[in-house]
């Protein structure tokens, strides 16, 4: 599906089971997200009776967002389960455990700068959402159950609930399509105009895009990174220590695997550590960019006269009201910003689900690009360039 994407530089062995519940999958990039393959690891949900309690620590978050599931039966030392939690983090790098309500609460009380996705059995969850469902950091909750029918009555009046599922395939489609929304709605955004953060992280991109280092150490010092974290797939790590010079740029940006989510987080809140060891990927993408606005300006794949983009995603109800106050003003994106001129694409897939959220405000950006005046902006088309346009995992 052709949707005539682009993206400005900056200025993220079980038996498979049966779907019996299943959401159409939605990405921002030119296809359809890829659903949970025929090998991923699945269970039938079952009644619940051992109950353990311990205390877990909020360690340092990589991405934009956290996966907790709670279930008074899991047993983590179980092969089914190891497999499970190993697939989880395909999607969601840091995934917590949690067999006990209050220690599941007392930690999403520690959250501050990630959203959260939890995973909760029906007699559990009934206890659950009414003491968290107000939280802000909550994204959204899935209820794994077997008993779906005394499950769905209650709750369909939580706000935050996206279903009830019988089977994990489902949730694990459900829950990379929560996680590209996340990404689109946590994108670092300034409404202040040219105050003095702008021009801070102004001066800290062009210095980051300066630095002349040896990327070949750079990109070994990252996967080491990596590894010392301890919940990144270790497959993943791999193929970007084998193969980060044998695909594009861009590939490896919209590719279903860390490095989107980490980058997007690193800018989001200016970590300046992590922005400086993923600063390899950041100037190759930088100049990738560059240079494919260079051959299509010259091949004139890109209109000479002005056109429209959009952009769909949810706002806080916060950035939102901020966002009307700068009518007229100047607002900026402290990222690589993709785009669309798919108008319906941009407002069904992102603008519309974000308002069905409580917490959020669907918008729907519609910018006028003028190639004669945005003579500093690399804004080249790249639905040929997109990882999601091939079948690599």
């Amino acid at each position: 599906m052709n949707q005539n994407k682009l993206t400005t530089a900056a200025n993220n062995s079980l038996s498979p089971s049966t779907i019996n519940r299943s959401k159409k999958p939605l990405s921002i990039s030119t296809t359809d997200v890829v659903t949970a393959s025929s090998g991923s690891p699945a269970i039938t949900a079952k009644a619940t009776s051992a109950k353990t309690v311990r205390f877990q620590h909020v360690r340092k978050a990589l991405q934009n967002f956290r996966l907790v599931w709670l279930d008074s039966n899991l047993d983590e030392s179980k092969d089914e389960y190891k497999k499970i939690i190993q697939y989880l983090r395909h999607i969601v790098i840091s995934v917590t455990i949690f067999t006990d309500v209050h220690q599941c609460i007392d930690f999403l009380n520690q959250i501050n700068d990630e959203k959260v996705f939890i995973i909760v059995s029906g007699s559990l969850g009934r206890d659950l959402m009414p003491e968290i469902n107000g939280l802000p950091q909550l994204y959204s909750t899935y209820i794994f159950c077997g008993n779906p029918s005394v499950h769905e009555r209650w709750s369909k009046t939580i706000s935050k609930v996206k279903g009830v599922y019988t089977r994990l395939e489902p949730i694990y489609t459900a829950l990379r399509i929560d996680c590209e929304r996340c990404d689109q709605t946590l994108i670092s955004m300034s409404f202040h105009g040219i105050d003095d953060f702008f021009m801070y992280t102004q001066l800290f991109k062009e210095v980051l895009l300066k630095i002349d280092d040896n990327d070949v150490k750079s990109i070994q010092e990252f996967v080491d990174y990596c590894r010392v974290q301890g919940e990144i797939p270790e497959d993943q790590i791999a193929k970007i220590e084998r193969e980060y010079r044998l695909h594009t740029y861009l590939w490896w940006y919209t590719a279903p695997n860390f490095i989107y989510s980490i980058l997007n987080r690193a800018l989001r809140l200016l970590d300046v550590d992590m922005i400086l060891k993923i600063g390899f990927f950041i100037r190759d993408l930088h100049r990738y960019i560059e240079q494919l606005h260079r051959e299509q300006q010259s091949m004139t794949t890109i209109p000479t006269i002005p056109f429209q983009v959009f952009r769909g995603q949810g706002l806080s109800i916060q950035g939102f009201e901020k966002l009307t106050k700068t009518e007229g003003g100047l607002m900026s994106f402290n990222n690589f910003l993709s785009t669309s001129r798919n108008r319906h694409f941009q407002l069904s897939n992102f603008a519309r689900p974000a308002a069905s959220e409580p917490d959020l405000v669907g918008v729907l950006f519609i910018m006028t690009i003028d190639p004669k005046l945005c003579t500093t902006l690399s804004i080249p088309f790249v639905n040929n360039y997109s990882s999601l346009l091939h079948n690599s995992p």
